[in-house]
């Protein structure tokens, strides 16, 4: 998979510009959704290499990162001409970029494309990678590719814009980077003020985050080994999410994945060691900033169900990443049926 450029960007018209250029086209198309259309599409308006581009709009929030979004997108692309030699702009947050880029690697059997993530989230996470997909049969990210983009500009101005909602969201891939890397940036994650957050800083950790993911994508493109580590959290939570989905309360996924990792770091302490200690620091961290996700025993089969579904697994086996420390992954890791019932019963009750 070739290596995508992440661009730190400390003046958004130079790196859009010299992204683009660095991918000669015929046409140039930009991807919003409903709410980066108005909020954040005015940061670039104005730029003068995007004076040409075709703009498409799809629905916003992840219940759009569907089939009928992604053929709205293709439409588009062909029916304004769109061709093998067109580029196109994502400018949104996950949604967007997973789709956009999906779309992108697919129309003509693929063209190549730019992520201007806007939310934390896909700072840190889905614009940074090469995963693309949607969601589908009621699954997240269940079609996609593995194709990264030709660049990725990360600017934190258009943080300024975004509710603490959804800081807190991107954080907590934030927060599972720490876990997996270093003691000094767990421990300086846990110290922030999340519900009052200094952007300048946040664009120093963001800077820290985007690096520890680069490392891991880079030694292991495909997941097929190391690269599981940026699961952590991820088993359970994308089944929270799916729970909270087909009732109808949807979640955002990085508090999906937060309250995950709440559940695997205690399969963690369990199985592989991890001290209890750091389990309590930053089981406290995640209830202070993200609240609790309600379940109930009764729904502790559909969960279970949810996560025999991942796309980790191998022959219906549940695939679990677990630490034994900050740092110390444990990657395929298995958990009894039992097992998951105690965590999830920590989880309620912890």
């Amino acid at each position: 998979m070739k290596k995508q450029s992440v661009i730190i960007s400390t003046n958004l018209k130079d790196s859009l510009c010299q992204a683009i250029e660095a991918c000669p086209h015929d046409k140039l198309f930009i991807l919003t959704d409903e709410t980066t259309e108005q909020l954040c599409k005015p940061l670039v308006s104005s730029i003068d290499c995007l004076k040409h581009a075709i703009p498409i709009i799809i629905g916003a929030t992840d219940t759009h990162k569907t089939l009928e979004s992604l053929a709205h997108v293709w439409t588009e692309l062909s029916q304004q001409g769109g061709s093998r030699k067109s580029l196109l702009i994502n400018l949104g947050g996950g949604m967007v970029t997973d789709l956009g880029g999906f779309a992108a690697s697919t129309f003509k059997r693929g063209i190549p494309y730019i992520n201007i993530p806007t939310t934390l989230l896909s700072m840190v996470d889905a614009a940074v990678g090469g995963k693309t997909g949607i969601n589908f049969n009621g699954l997240k990210n269940e079609i996609g590719v593995f194709n990264p983009a030709s660049s990725v500009i990360i600017d934190t101005q258009f943080l300024a814009s975004l509710d603490i909602a959804n800081i807190c969201s991107g954080y907590a891939e934030m927060l599972k980077h720490g876990l997996i890397s270093q003691v000094e940036h767990w421990s300086q994650l846990l110290q922030f003020n999340l519900q009052d957050p200094d952007l300048q800083e946040l664009q120093q950790l963001v800077g820290q985050s985007v690096k520890i993911k680069e490392q891991i994508v880079e030694q292991d493109p495909y997941e097929q080994g190391i690269r599981k580590a940026l699961n952590l959290g991820h088993t359970v939570g994308h089944a929270f999410e799916s729970l909270a989905l087909k009732q109808e309360r949807p979640v955002l996924h990085g508090y999906a994945v937060a309250w995950g990792c709440i559940c695997e770091l205690y399969l963690s302490a369990i199985k592989t060691g991890f001290p209890t200690q750091k389990l309590r620091q930053t089981v406290q961290f995640i209830k202070e900033n993200y609240g609790q996700f309600n379940i109930t025993c009764k729904e502790y089969e559909q969960l279970y169900e949810f996560m025999k579904h991942d796309k980790k697994n191998a022959s219906g086996i549940i695939n679990f990443t677990l630490l034994g420390e900050i740092g110390d992954i444990k990657i395929n890791q298995t958990a009894t049926k039992e097992e998951i019932f105690e965590m999830l019963d920590f989880f309620r009750e912890g």
